[in-house]
């Protein structure tokens, strides 16, 4: 497994009062956005996040989901206005914002969606990971412009059906031409010791590499059937964790900061997670 990731900070200066306390941590707390591809093809998304989130649990990062995905609820309309309106609590670690539709409502003139990860992160300052499930093509349009300069690895998912396959390539092709983002982890859902699951791995990486010129870093095979107590596999840890070191970072803004020390809203915990 690799290694926890570490940042060495300076100390901060002796705060003047409370509020400048917070403030001073606060402005080093960096969202992370994971940029996960849909696959209306293939039944296991839920799986593939419910196991992220597990996975990022145990580090003690709380999670994001915004689901953005094509069998996606529509948001709120309420929480079309204020996001806020919009998340559901699923434990202490993991909040949930159904918002199929929701990257177009905020797209510009040249077509970005950017405005949105600021208001996922004025909605839920406290967050720590953000899973962003949604096409490819609106990925890009939400974290294309901000990723530029970041080593943004997006996750794939397909199960063993020709269907699937054929979707998550079209995802690689998607953000291989219009973000240039040339690399990519798979989960490929199946039965354990199942012989097709490296097989589709293999194809996706040898049609990305072919055709685009794109790589795929790794992959890893998933028994969708297996119980959602059971711990997630080393590797699969593994593989979450590689996942943050290439998220894209947001760091958080006076808005938010506002937003967490309102009244009534939920302060960072004591201890902060290890990737923050």
């Amino acid at each position: 497994m690799n290694p926890p990731l570490n940042t060495m900070t300076a100390p901060a200066a002796r705060p003047v009062d409370q509020a400048h306390g917070l403030r001073q941590m606060f402005q080093t707390r960096v969202l992370r956005f994971i940029p996960v591809v849909s696959n209306p093809e293939v039944m296991y998304g839920g799986v593939v996040l419910e196991r992220l989130c597990a996975a990022y649990a145990g580090f003690g990062l709380r999670t994001l989901v915004v689901d953005a995905g094509e069998r996606a609820r529509r948001p709120s309309e309420l929480a079309e206005f204020d996001l806020r309106e919009g998340l559901e609590e699923l434990s202490p670690h993991v909040h949930y914002l159904p918002a199929k539709g929701l990257p177009l409502k905020h797209v510009d003139a040249q077509g970005c969606s950017q405005t949105l990860v600021d208001e996922i992160a004025d909605a839920a300052p406290q967050m720590d990971v953000v899973l962003l499930h949604a096409p490819a093509s609106e990925l890009v349009r939400v974290l294309g412009r901000g990723s530029k300069g970041h080593n943004v690895r997006p996750l794939l998912f397909t199960d063993e059906r020709a269907e699937g396959l054929t979707h998550a390539y079209a995802g690689v092709k998607v953000m291989a031409q219009r973000a240039n983002w040339m690399a990519h982890d798979l989960i490929v859902c199946a039965a354990p010791n199942s012989q097709l699951a490296p097989q589709v791995a293999r194809r996706l990486a040898q049609c990305a590499d072919s055709f685009l010129h794109a790589a795929q870093h790794a992959w890893l095979p998933i028994n969708p059937m297996e119980p959602p107590t059971r711990e997630p596999s080393a590797r699969f840890l593994e593989m979450a964790a590689d996942l943050l070191r290439c998220a894209m970072p947001h760091t958080l803004g006076d808005s938010a900061f506002d937003q967490l020390v309102s009244p009534g809203a939920a302060l960072p915990s004591r201890h902060a997670p290890v990737f923050n």
